[in-house]
């Protein structure tokens, strides 16, 4: 698995490429916005685009699904069925699928948005707008950043250590120093010495 990065400048949203070199096939994660530069990493290597996964329908992160459909015909995956009207794939709850010959894990995460959703293939959890480094994601009301910070503790927390996290917005992070330093969760009790 090779994972690529490309940035949105219109949402400064991420967008990532996963590929299996192997079976020559790629997967898309959040397309904001598609460039020549993001084609041409499918292109030039031959891969077959066979998903999209969306982890939640915000424009920053979807504006770029109708140019990508005009091009390929990849299964769309998301937690809002209208992501991609009738050719969504929805997912409920957590759960497994396989596609492009990985195992990509799906957690149901609400708090920023009602379908907000993160994916997990390998040791890398694609967090959306749930969590990015040093921060959560923006909520309505105070319920839904309850909820946010309930799913993001039981769901997110409990991964594996070493799990890396690539959010929507900003730089990479890792499981390990969202516990230590991410202040919107709270920071945790000092050791009494």
């Amino acid at each position: 698995m090779k994972i690529y990065f490309h940035l949105n400048l219109e949402g400064y949203s991420n967008c990532y490429i996963i590929t299996n070199p192997e079976i020559k096939e790629a997967i898309i994660v959040d397309p904001g916005k598609i460039t020549k530069k993001l084609i041409e990493h499918i292109e030039n290597d031959n891969y077959n685009l066979v998903a999209i996964l969306i982890t939640h329908n915000h424009g920053s992160h979807t504006n770029g699904l109708e140019t990508l459909r005009k091009i390929y015909t990849p299964k769309i995956y998301s937690a809002d069925s209208q992501a991609a009207g009738a050719e969504t794939i929805v997912l409920k709850g957590d759960g497994v699928f396989k596609i492009a010959g990985m195992t990509v894990g799906y957690l149901s995460v609400p708090g920023h948005s009602t379908d907000s959703i993160c994916y997990k293939i390998g040791n890398v959890l694609f967090t959306g707008d749930t969590l990015s480094a040093g921060k959560i994601g923006s909520t309505n009301n105070n319920y839904a950043k309850k909820t946010l910070i309930a799913n993001v503790q039981t769901k997110i927390f409990s991964q594996q250590e070493g799990t890396i996290l690539l959010p929507g917005h900003g730089p990479p992070t890792s499981l390990e120093a969202e516990k230590l330093f991410n202040l919107s969760l709270g920071l945790p009790e000092l050791e009494k010495g």
